[in-house]
């Protein structure tokens, strides 16, 4: 029904349905890029960049390395501003919504690729940082919800007292999902949730992603190598190089589509478009 084969980067909506209980589907926009340039030294890093994720929508960004999926998430939090291009929030401009939100980023739960824990905090501490950083904060009932999120995410409660560098790399990261969780955010901002983890919990956690947006109403942008979770936790996929849009469709096309980005990516293929390293 929805295909978005060779689009340019201007013209591309997200456009999957959600208010299935009502009579009349109605979509709201919740978050919209247009038009984002970011350049580095010279070279180009997101190009002309434009896209709309609508409320309680799970966005999958894929590409191969390099092709500027982290640095989005990093522009759309503001943690490194786009050069141009405007960025709006539920269609008021991102700036404005900030200046009249001093807790702009409380709205948003974000997984980064290294996990980024701080290392003076035990485990508790860094995935009750939000709430702990509140006036009369009770540390007592914090630790408990820690707790409990921990349990979602495959973690037993000792963990909680653990400092980052006594994790492995793989409770490191379900420890950095559970802090993206924490307090319920409208956005879920997630950078490779699954890599470096065994089938098993992969499958887990793409499927506490999936529960996580339904029970709450989130608007997920998530970033995977893994296409097996994207397809699982995906209303619609993204697909970047060199920081352009080449593909942009609902998840039911990702296998049908004839573009040779697409096709060169999910065949793991040498042969195509994207330029790959020989000897």
């Amino acid at each position: 029904m929805f295909a978005y084969d060779n689009l340019g980067a201007s013209n591309l909506t997200l456009g999957g349905l959600v208010g299935m209980s009502t009579e009349v589907n109605e979509t709201k926009t919740a978050l919209e890029a247009k038009g984002l340039n970011k350049s580095f030294n010279g070279l180009k890093a997101l190009d002309d960049l434009s896209f709309k994720i609508q409320l309680g929508e799970t966005l999958v960004i894929i590409g191969p390395s390099g092709s500027g999926k982290t640095l989005l998430l990093k522009t759309l939090l503001g943690i490194s501003p786009q050069d141009t291009g405007e960025i709006f929030i539920q269609g008021a401009p991102k700036e404005e919504v900030q200046e009249n939100s001093p807790n702009f980023l409380d709205r948003f739960g974000m997984l980064f690729q290294q996990s980024a824990l701080f290392d003076s905090m035990t485990v508790w501490e860094n995935i009750g940082f939000k709430e702990l950083k509140k006036p009369n904060a009770n540390k007592v009932i914090i630790k408990n919800d820690v707790i409990k999120l921990l349990d979602r995410v495959g973690l037993r409660p000792e963990v909680a007292d653990l400092y980052p560098a006594e994790l492995s790399g793989g409770m490191q990261k379900r420890v950095g999902l559970a802090r993206a969780f924490a307090g319920d955010p409208e956005f879920l901002l997630l950078d490779e949730p699954t890599a470096g983890l065994d089938p098993i919990m992969s499958n887990s956690i793409s499927q506490l992603i999936k529960q996580q947006t339904k029970e709450h109403n989130t608007t997920s942008i998530v970033i995977s190598s893994d296409l097996d979770s994207a397809r699982k936790i995906s209303t619609n996929i993204m697909m970047l190089h060199q920081g352009k849009v080449v593909w942009f469709g609902p998840t039911h096309e990702l296998d049908k589509t004839d573009n040779p980005y697409v096709k060169q990516f999910i065949h793991k293929s040498a042969k195509g478009p994207i330029a790959v390293l020989t000897e």
